[in-house]
């Protein structure tokens, strides 16, 4: 595996998931908010939703067996094993705009998506 920084992106190569600048300070400053250092971000993929396929993310204290590890900083991002090929050089970003607020994922796996973007196939 190897990293380079590419503007504000870290960019992990032909490993699981790349985490920006900006999502990696806010899930920072939420787990400081919980007052939790003992947390990893895990995503995952879930059968459902209207493409096929959802993403789920949320914090987690677990160690599965097979889990993907990358860390950003101060942040662990963990995928299962059964979830990592489905993100493989997916981006999550976190945005802050008038019209939407909150992480997105640019995956560059998916075939297609929905028009809310929180499902794919």
């Amino acid at each position: 595996m190897s990293t380079e920084t590419a503007q504000d992106v870290t960019i992990q190569t032909q490993t699981g998931i790349i985490l920006t600048d900006v999502a990696a300070t806010k899930v920072a400053a939420l787990l400081t908010q919980e007052g939790r250092d003992d947390l990893s971000l895990r995503v995952a993929v879930q059968p459902g939703g209207c493409s096929g396929l959802r993403y789920q993310l949320y914090f987690d204290d677990r160690a599965l067996e097979g889990d993907t590890v990358s860390t950003f900083g101060n942040v662990k991002v963990v995928t299962d094993k059964m979830s990592t090929p489905y993100l493989m050089g997916a981006s999550i970003d976190f945005v802050d705009t008038i019209e939407k607020q909150g992480f997105t994922i640019d995956n560059p796996n998916a075939q297609g998506s929905c028009a809310c973007g929180d499902s794919f196939n």
